[in-house]
């Protein structure tokens, strides 16, 4: 296992032919890659601060993409075909390697709902984490072999803290970044990518509704007497950071309709918050 794992560190990080051609035709937002990697982000920064790891360290995405959300075999490292020898990892690369994709034998996957932030901070508190260069890289489409389940993981001993508003997750951010979710609008989103201005949602006709995006509150402020968030987003598939109003006000969620509420652009915020002992 060391070996494989040290294969894996050295690796160059080339993704298979199925992985580009999975990229390439991927829209521009997947929820649970998403959360995945806002979770790992997360995760990186606050053990730093607890001063649990030295530097920052990557940890996986795609385990928490392959793991959260589904059944759990218990006592799957017991199972004989689960133990990594050469024969299991040859048959591994065999069937979903070197054999081309037409060729194999489609599995059918059923589909499972978009996990959260939230669900991925329990999941990693719960299982711990493997560091991104012991994983597969994110998006990979490859079947997790049954054997990955003895790659170690970092433990993760803590707790996920949660605000129901801006007040409490203010005071959540002055210990380390915080998690949430944006409610984005087109084009009043996208005219103020790369901090250009002060991001208020809807403005009027014409307005789409883009829907949630998970981001990550870095900075707080007062501009000219308004609550003020800068927030780190990854918004069709490059990374930016966004100045947000932070006031609740009535939004309009689908062009034309008449269903309007009063809420925040941000909401659902989250931060993992670790067990120094």
């Amino acid at each position: 296992m060391d070996e494989f794992l040290q294969t894996l560190s050295s690796s160059p990080g080339v993704c298979h032919p199925d992985c580009v051609q999975a990229s390439n035709a991927q829209d521009d937002y997947d929820a649970s890659q998403s959360a995945a990697l806002i979770a790992v982000s997360l995760i990186s920064s606050a053990r730093v601060i607890s001063k649990l790891d030295a530097e920052l360290t990557e940890y996986s995405a795609q385990y928490l993409v392959d793991y959260v959300g589904k059944e759990e075999v218990e006592g799957e490292m017991d199972q004989p075909h689960c133990q990594y020898t050469v024969e299991n990892l040859l048959q591994y690369v065999v069937e979903n390697v070197w054999t081309k994709k037409e060729d194999r034998q489609e599995e059918e996957v059923q589909q499972r709902p978009d996990v959260t932030v939230k669900e991925c901070l329990q999941f990693a508190f719960k299982k711990g984490l493997p560091r991104r260069e012991h994983w597969a890289h994110l998006g990979c489409v490859s079947k997790v072999p049954p054997f990955a389940c003895q790659i170690p993981r970092v433990p993760m001993n803590g707790e996920v803290m949660e605000a129901t508003n801006w007040d409490e997750a203010l005071e959540l951010a002055m210990q380390q970044p915080v998690g949430a979710r944006l409610h984005v609008f087109s084009p009043e989103f996208d005219r103020r990518l790369g901090e250009k201005g002060i991001y208020d949602g809807p403005s009027g006709k014409g307005t789409r509704y883009v829907g949630l995006r998970d981001v990550i509150v870095v900075e707080a402020a007062r501009i000219n007497g308004k609550d003020v968030a800068t927030v780190q987003i990854c918004y069709k598939k490059k990374t930016y950071f966004v100045k947000v109003a932070v006031k609740s006000r009535p939004l309009r969620f689908n062009s034309g309709d008449k269903v309007t509420k009063r809420t925040s652009l941000l909401v659902d915020y989250c931060m993992p918050r670790f067990s120094i002992n």
